[in-house]
């Protein structure tokens, strides 16, 4: 199994930043990928951005590109959302979810992460 932990949010006024954690421990070695989703009350879950394990390819939502990054460090086994020019409307519940697939492919569907954080809420008021 493979354990995240979510850290890093918080409130903050629009056109902030806010940059979320996630830390991986367990067997860490089966880890294809690691993704970030968000979700808001009443609403699916969103693709965010996704990031490989050790090749450092990246695919970032369109909705946020230019705004958010993704990134890791290996050597500490966690992973990093960079977030900023935040506004109202990126406000949900953000996990990060880790890909242990094996199918090689940079996925933005949630049903292809097996493992996922407890989430960690990030408000930007307007």
């Amino acid at each position: 199994q493979v354990q995240l932990v979510e850290s890093g949010g918080g409130l903050v006024q629009a056109g902030g930043s806010l940059r979320l954690s996630c830390a991986a421990s367990g067997r860490t070695s089966s880890t294809y990928a690691m993704g970030w989703f968000r979700q808001c009350p009443g609403k699916e879950r969103e693709f965010v951005s996704v990031i490989t394990w050790s090749g450092g390819q990246t695919y970032i939502a369109p909705v946020v590109k230019g705004r958010f990054t993704i990134s890791r460090d290996n050597a500490k086994s966690t992973f990093y959302l960079q977030m900023n020019s935040l506004k109202p409307e990126d406000t949900a519940v953000y996990y990060c979810a880790a890909d242990v697939s094996g199918r090689g492919v940079l996925s933005t569907t949630s049903a292809q992460y097996t493992y996922w954080g407890q989430g960690t809420q990030v408000t930007v008021s307007s």
